[in-house]
């Protein structure tokens, strides 16, 4: 297979009439995605966190400046190391040369990782103007900023927004599943809010979704103790047990770029 690659990656220099210094063509997107396969493959090698890998992106760029995915798979491994600074240095790098895909995905990083919320809710509030009911990932644009409300504590604004994807989700026939962490997300927003009957009733829906899913448990057994409900400590049982079993958030990326408000055995041992 790397021999293929290498042959092709050769006859894209010829066919596009390079120079005597095998200068290739960037302004073909033959070319560049020809080039990206084979500078991607040798990073593989490589674990994300490894500077070889920014190296190997770097060679690429020099050769041609204007992959964004090159941009975006540095920003990637800069997520690992924590190196926010370079993140975005690249991430905006990719997003000058295609807003459209990776706009969104900026925004995610910064609602979601930086936890700078009012550049997420411009970044989405854009990018939705750009691609009305588009996703990125696995959520609509109005999940984060809905998201972004929820953690700078405007719980009205995040359930309208949370509203906003809902909508969004049930587009068509209608007949999507809400995904399931927007439920909870939502159910904290109302939780937060002090809308108990709402809450409960979000984490229901939850969990009847994915009955295993350690925060929702969490956040169910909350709103029954604070009602006064006797069976909130099952649902702590629970969310110890999932928690322990190995059950998850289950988001992209979630081990570098973990969600908020996710429980932790520290708060259940605190309950």
């Amino acid at each position: 297979m790397r021999i293929i690659k290498t042959l092709t990656f050769a006859l894209l220099i010829c066919a596009t009439g390079a120079s005597a210094q095998n200068h290739p063509d960037c302004g073909s997107q033959a070319v560049r995605d020809s080039l990206f396969g084979v500078y991607s493959e040798k990073a593989e090698n490589y674990p994300i966190e490894h500077p070889s890998r920014v190296q190997i992106f770097d060679s690429l760029i020099s050769i041609c400046p204007n992959i964004s995915e090159a941009y975006q798979e540095k920003a990637f491994s800069f997520i690992a190391t924590k190196n926010f600074e370079k993140l975005f240095e690249n991430i905006d790098k990719a997003v000058e040369l295609e807003p459209n895909r990776w706009l969104p995905y900026r925004g995610y990083l910064h609602c979601i990782l930086a936890k700078n919320y009012d550049k997420a809710i411009a970044d989405f509030e854009v990018a939705e103007q750009m691609m009305p009911h588009a996703f990125t990932m696995d959520h609509t644009f109005s999940f984060f900023i809905a998201m972004a409300y929820l953690q700078s504590g405007d719980f009205e604004k995040a359930e309208v927004y949370f509203q906003k994807d809902m909508a969004t989700q049930r587009r068509g026939e209608g007949r999507n599943d809400i995904h399931y962490n927007t439920l909870l997300y939502s159910g904290i927003a109302y939780y937060l809010g002090n809308e108990l009957d709402k809450a409960q009733a979000r984490f229901s829906e939850c969990l009847q979704q994915y009955e295993q899913h350690p925060t929702a448990n969490y956040y169910m057994g909350l709103v029954l103790k604070v009602t006064g409900d006797k069976q909130y400590q099952v649902y702590f049982q629970k969310s110890r047990q999932y928690l322990e079993d190995g059950y998850k958030i289950n988001e992209p990326n979630s081990h570098f770029v973990p969600y908020p408000r996710q429980v932790t055995l520290a708060d259940l041992d605190a309950n």
